[in-house]
């Protein structure tokens, strides 16, 4: 059964704008820099930055009636060997969590399903 849904959409500028370094430190976790640090092309660190950013928002969308502790980097936005974007995270550890990430030249956008374990 479904939880929440949760979307979001960010601009690529904004990302820029803030300063793509301090942007990174912010959102995040260790997990994910290492990922991060394996992309060479310095637009696909954008689109990564920028996807991660929209899955967290779309979280805590669905987390909004939850106890608002959380922090970007308490949820984890990794690839598995196929490159499919999965969380993990002590929030998301009573449901099932379907994400997708799509992103063009100028934006990045992110959808979260929860739904609960049976």
């Amino acid at each position: 059964m479904i939880y929440a849904i949760g979307t979001d959409l960010v601009e690529l500028n904004r990302i820029k704008t803030m300063g793509i370094e301090r942007f990174k430190s912010k959102i995040l976790n260790d997990d994910e820099l290492r990922e991060y640090e394996q992309i060479n092309h310095e637009n696909r660190k954008l689109t990564y930055l920028a996807g991660r950013f929209a899955v967290k928002e779309s979280l805590f969308k669905c987390f909004k009636s939850g106890d608002k502790t959380a922090n970007y980097k308490d949820f984890s936005i990794l690839n598995d060997s196929n490159g499919a974007p999965y969380v993990i995270s002590k929030y998301t550890d009573d449901y099932l969590c379907h994400i997708t990430i799509s992103h063009t030249n100028e934006l990045a956008i992110a959808f979260v399903v929860l739904e609960t374990k049976v």
